[in-house]
């Protein structure tokens, strides 16, 4: 595990889409309507913000290719676990562990008290925040009208 610099991230590209292929089969209501931002927008985001210091990622690797990674950044009165995707044939293998303890423990290292999630409705992950102590706060709902 090690954090990236602006310049890799790129790095994330398979992972930011097996994400969204793993949303449009597990979603319960909105399966077809991943990703909402394209994967190469996503990255060149992830390097502005990279550049700016206003985000951190880490990321898990396999020899040399990125199995999982982890994306935190701040929001008002928290920090925010923006993504924590580990591909699929990689899961169980304690990438994912890894990544949120290196999160938690940088959001302490800081000064962080307060850590939010948002989770797709139908995603199992749900059970590994669960497992760190995360608990529900509020639930957002969403009306879709089409177009």
């Amino acid at each position: 595990m090690r954090e990236i610099k602006a310049g890799e991230a790129g790095l994330l590209y398979e992972c930011l889409e097996a994400l969204a292929e793993h949303h449009n089969r597990v979603s319960v209501y909105f399966k077809g309507q991943y990703p909402q931002t394209p994967s190469g927008e996503k990255i060149i985001l992830f390097e502005k913000e990279l550049e700016e210091g206003i985000t951190r990622i880490a990321v898990a690797e396999n020899d040399t290719k990125v199995v999982g990674f982890c994306k935190i950044g701040f929001h008002d009165d928290a920090g925010v676990l923006e993504y924590l995707v580990v591909l699929e044939h990689e899961r169980g293998k304690g990438y994912g562990a890894v990544l949120m303890d290196w999160a938690l423990a940088l959001f302490r290292e800081l000064g962080v008290r307060n850590i939010d999630v948002k989770v797709v409705f139908g995603n199992d992950t749900i059970r590994l925040y669960e497992k760190y102590g995360f608990k529900p706060r509020s639930t957002v709902l969403r009306l879709s009208t089409g177009g």
